[in-house]
């Protein structure tokens, strides 16, 4: 048994490491990155915020309105002196009418800035999801491998505690051994296929997982080891979450964003000034056929005076929202760098960790070899025997449970400090850009069409 054990913990094999075509914990995020929902539809929702800034940009330009009428007019006129006259007439008129803001309180600039900063939220949103993907690709891979394991010493363990059964009944027909014995040896077992059967539905559940977070079934995978760019101490790791997590970032663009908004409030109180251009034809197609063209330039300054208080309510409520952002981002500050923190020390107990129960594990071998040699000269029960088993059996699974709980925290660490992404891990993929929407449709005057990436 010990043997069949320790290559199963040994590598924290994977379903089938031999196989030509196993699959690598990079090749499954890269699939998770391409395809998966969630990220998918943060994507769509990142190129719709990046549509507020040409709305906002449209401020700068003209609206230019095209309108035309056509008619059918009758009139009947009859004199007081007798007889009357009939006559039809045919209006028809045509006119361009363009209208530019010349100025507009610094609203316009004001709003466009809002604008970028809420694509700059949604982009820090976008690789907050990104991490969220991946780490749950991470630990359903991980998981995986670990109930395979799991379930291979536990099918192993049945596997022994039946050779010792059938040992202990045939002492017990020789009188070697007496029913109590073959009654304990019977319970141990039906323990251990207890325990086969749960960690049978544990490995279908994280099977489940893996499917969830991946896309596909989990084939042939191989054991991962550690990212190779995490923080060398937890004082970098404070400093890396406090300035490129996710959550912190966003939270700074949002309050960026609502200080714009406090400026493009305070433009309400400021003048407008319009430009009107119109040119204007009128024909009418009657008996005389007369045609009119009149063109006109006109510009329009508007004074606010009073607005019954509204506007400077609206600016009182938006220096309230950039005061609450402003705290928000101390809060997401503080939670990024405890986060951080409980990381980097949940990363070096799980070294810790494995470290012990790999102690755990030798001591417990020797011990089980012992309790086997001293149970055969009869100083030992069959009690011992199997209680020395299982302490080994636990001791390995803990083992298999530690190398599965450290890589999931030193990913968990690199997405503590904002660098789990499928660039800093340097997936094979082709990375998703931003900014290549934001560069379509920045300027765009016409057409509805979308880019789906």
């Amino acid at each position: 048994m010990a043997v069949i054990s320790m290559a199963v913990i040994a590598g924290f094999v994977g379903i089938s490491a031999s196989s030509a075509h196993a699959e690598t914990l990079a090749e499954a995020l890269a699939e998770a990155y391409g395809t998966n929902p969630d990220l998918v539809a943060e994507r769509s929702r990142v190129r719709a915020v990046d549509e507020q800034v040409p709305q906002a940009l449209s401020n700068w330009r003209p609206q230019v309105t095209l309108s035309g009428r056509y008619g059918v007019r009758k009139l009947d006129r009859d004199f007081a002196t007798g007889g009357s006259t009939d006559r039809t007439d045919q209006p028809q008129s045509v006119g361009v009418a363009v209208t530019q803001n010349v100025f507009r309180g610094f609203r316009t600039e004001a709003e466009t800035e809002r604008a970028e900063n809420r694509v700059a939220a949604a982009r820090s949103n976008l690789i907050g999801t990104e991490q969220s993907v991946l780490l749950e690709g991470v630990v359903g891979y991980v998981t995986v491998l670990r109930d395979t394991a799991v379930l291979e010493l536990r099918v192993n363990n049945v596997s022994v505690i039946e050779q010792q059964l059938q040992a202990t009944r045939d002492r017990f027909e020789v009188g070697e051994l007496t029913r109590t014995d073959v009654a304990q040896a019977e319970s141990r077992l039906a323990r251990a296929v207890a325990d086969r059967t749960t960690a049978e539905a544990n490995l279908e559940t994280s099977r489940a997982a893996y499917r969830k977070a991946i896309g596909r079934d989990p084939v042939d995978l191989q054991q991962p080891g550690l990212p190779s760019n995490l923080p060398t101490s937890e004082a970098d790791a404070l400093a890396a979450a406090a300035a490129n997590n996710p959550n912190v970032v966003f939270a700074d663009f949002n309050e960026r964003a609502a200080r714009s908004d406090i400026e493009l409030r305070r433009g309400e109180l400021l003048p407008t000034v319009t430009l009107d251009a119109t040119v204007d034809r009128d024909k009418d197609i009657s008996g005389s056929d007369i045609e009119d063209t009149e063109a006109a330039l006109t510009a329009r300054l508007s004074v606010p005076l009073y607005q019954s208080g509204a506007v400077y309510s609206r600016i009182r409520e938006a220096k309230q929202t950039a005061s609450q952002r402003l705290s928000e981002l101390a809060v997401r500050k503080r939670e990024a760098e405890q986060d951080a923190s409980d990381a980097w020390e949940d990363f070096r107990a799980s070294q810790a960790r494995i470290t012990s129960f790999e102690s755990e594990v030798r001591a417990q071998e020797v011990a089980f070899e012992g309790v086997q040699q001293e149970a055969q000269v009869g100083s030992r029960t069959v009690l011992d025997v199997l209680d020395a088993e299982q302490e080994l059996l636990d001791a390995r699974v803990n083992l298999v449970s530690a190398r599965r709980d450290l890589i999931v925290s030193g990913y968990s660490l690199l997405s503590a400090v904002g660098k789990l992404t499928a660039q800093d891990l340097e997936l094979a993929v082709d990375l998703y850009d931003p900014t290549r929407n934001f560069g379509t449709v920045r300027n765009k005057l016409f057409g509805s069409d979308i880019v789906d990436e």
